[in-house]
């Protein structure tokens, strides 16, 4: 099931539509386009297993390009529109991408892409072009509007921060079938769990470049839904968009439920949400009262699941399953979890460690990372993986998680990887010793925090905070830089030099005994 199928059946039906202009792309044309950018791919030379990237705002081109990506047996890389040019452009160089799509509202970072990418060969631009770019609406409208004759599906090559600092590639293996036999494996998920069909209307109000959002979309679109797309989350947009739209499902981070509800009361009252029959959350623990709250305003229709990108396992959280166990995330739809300390002992129940998927055979790789893959694997059971996340199980089998991936932030839904903050402070020379973790926030979930030893001789005062924030800014992404500094006298570290992470963490969340470092 994908596009063509559903141009067939239903040719004028909306897709995806803006959620806030209404502006409405078909299926009949969304089937057009994305043939005629797979025509333009596979007339430049790229074949099945063959890689193509996409740079771009929340844009209704972009299911376009996604899906011709899909539709010619490629991956495709979605690439997270807020980095600098050097982050970018990394992820561009190491996917081995050769065809990438950008926007020219993305121009400035866009213009400086092709210095960091020589093995890309096929510069295109949606809305106007930019030096080293073609019009994207103009080269695809030289190829015919019709499938390739073989169209084998392809995957989503999605890259993951990870505490090496810099981005992994997360290669899951082509689905080996053609793309029009089914849905993939998140439709079968949405179809299962959630009663996804060609009825539902559904919303994204994230980012598309993160996993979640593309995967969901895509699949909605696989199974003859349509997408309703936000540029960009805000509360009153989205809920809007719910009643504007007669939304039926959705999906969120729990940021985004704080927001909503600091909301006036009266002022959440006034829509009409009675389309609305599942809101599902994942990406971030949920505070527990504020989805009891969100309970109590949308009613029991609330789901959560974890898992990562790499597929490597999934729990599912129906609303009831959540109310008689506050916290949990629920239990595995595939997958065998098991729970180890540090060195790979199965833990009993109620004891929190490492958090192992096992499946058949191990789901994924990380990109040119054999090193950096086998470092998630068991250390006795190749097809037993882990992404760092520490958790129990109870005696019913329901899993609930105790910290974050090892030493990842989650702020807003969004992943941060300390690392990649501490190489660029630790550059500074007033900084002598360095660590970044994440502390409480009553909306973002967790907040970015430099804890800085200074250089012998340097204040540690005020301007100094100002001062590396500045500079950090510079350097990275805003997203993920310190909100604020802290300062100590000697950071804690071990004897070997490692830096014990887990004592300064816990400073800030007022825990004590943790057993992870």
């Amino acid at each position: 099931m994908y596009p063509g199928k559903w141009a067939e059946l239903f040719p004028d039906k909306a897709a995806i539509v803006h959620a806030i202009n209404g502006e409405t792309v078909t299926y009949k044309a969304l089937n057009d386009r994305s043939n005629q950018l797979a025509q333009l791919m596979w007339a430049k030379g790229l074949r099945p297993g063959d890689h193509a990237a996409i740079f771009m705002e929340n844009n209704l081109r972009y299911f376009e390009v996604v899906w011709a990506a899909l539709r010619s047996g490629l991956y495709i890389t979605t690439i997270n529109r807020y980095l600098t040019d050097e982050e970018a452009g990394y992820i561009l160089d190491n996917s081995e991408a050769q065809v990438i799509v950008s926007s020219k509202k993305l121009g400035e970072v866009g213009r400086a892409l092709p210095r960091f990418a020589p093995r890309c060969h096929t510069w295109l631009m949606v809305d106007g072009t930019e030096d080293g770019y073609e019009s994207y609406e103009s080269a695809i409208a030289a190829y015919p509007a019709e499938p390739l004759a073989d169209e084998p599906a392809g995957q989503l090559m999605l890259y993951s921060s990870g505490t090496t600092g810099r981005p992994k590639g997360i290669v899951r293996p082509l689905p080996g079938n053609k793309i029009h036999e089914d849905a993939g494996p998140v439709g079968a998920l949405q179809k299962g769990l959630w009663g996804f069909d060609e009825n539902t209307v559904y919303l994204s109000p994230a980012p598309l470049y993160h996993s979640a959002p593309i995967g969901f979309t895509i699949a909605a679109l696989a199974l003859g839904g349509t997408v309703v797309m936000m540029p960009r989350f805000d509360e009153l947009g989205a809920l809007q968009a719910i009643e504007d739209h007669k939304i039926t499902h959705s999906q969120w981070v729990p940021t985004m439920f704080t927001r909503m509800l600091k909301l006036p009361e009266a002022e959440r009252a006034g829509f009409d949400l009675s389309s609305h029959k599942v809101a599902i959350h994942a990406a971030a623990p949920c505070p527990a009262g504020i989805k009891q709250q969100m309970f109590d305003w949308w009613g029991p229709i609330i789901y959560e699941y974890y898992g990562g990108t790499e597929l490597n396992g999934l729990t599912h959280c129906g609303p009831h399953d959540w109310l008689s166990h506050p916290g949990t995330v629920g239990t595995p739809v595939f997958g065998i979890i098991h729970i180890c300390d540090e060195e790979g002992l199965e833990l009993p129940n109620g004891e929190p460690g490492i958090v192992y998927f096992e499946l058949p055979e191990m789901p994924f790789s990380y990109h040119n990372d054999d090193d950096k893959t086998k470092d998630v694997q068991h250390p006795d059971h190749a097809n037993w993986s882990a992404l760092g996340d520490v958790g129990y199980v109870d005696d019913e089998g329901f899993l609930y998680l105790t910290d974050r991936a090892t030493f990842m932030i989650i702020s807003g839904g969004v992943n941060i990887y300390p690392q990649e903050i501490e190489d660029q402070l630790i550059m500074h020379p007033k900084v002598a010793d360095i660590a970044v973790v994440g502390v409480p926030d009553p909306e973002m979930g967790e907040a970015v925090k430099a804890v800085v030893q200074t250089s012998d001789g340097i204040p540690a005062d005020d301007a100094l905070a100002e001062e590396l924030l500045a500079y950090a800014r510079e350097h990275i992404a805003h997203y993920k830089c310190p909100k604020s500094v802290d300062f100590m006298d000697e950071l804690p570290r071990l004897p070997t030099g490692k830096l014990y992470k887990r004592l300064l963490k816990d400073k800030y969340w007022g825990k004590t005994g943790s057993r992870i470092v």
